[in-house]
């Protein structure tokens, strides 16, 4: 298990160890969630867009450019 000490300022030093699980750097930002049972959970801001893929892909999708995404943007807007 990893501790922490929480400084004057409340200021709080994440450990390697949880910094390296969460795949957080300087600059990462984090959200916190306190659960109605007491328990509050640390929850990493910044994922890479790269692991999003995996969720946001369907067999047989076939790959779209940026410039296919605005278009359809605009005219998905104009039909508002």
């Amino acid at each position: 298990m990893a501790d922490a000490t929480i400084t004057t300022k409340g200021q709080v030093t994440i450990p390697k160890q949880i910094r390296d699980y969460l795949n957080l750097d300087a600059g990462s930002k984090v959200d916190f969630v306190i659960h109605e049972n007491g328990i509050v959970k640390l929850i990493p801001l910044n994922v890479p867009i790269q692991s999003l893929s995996v969720i946001l892909h369907r067999p047989g999708m076939k790959n779209t450019s940026l410039e296919e995404m605005e278009r359809s943007i605009k005219k998905g807007a104009r039909n508002l």
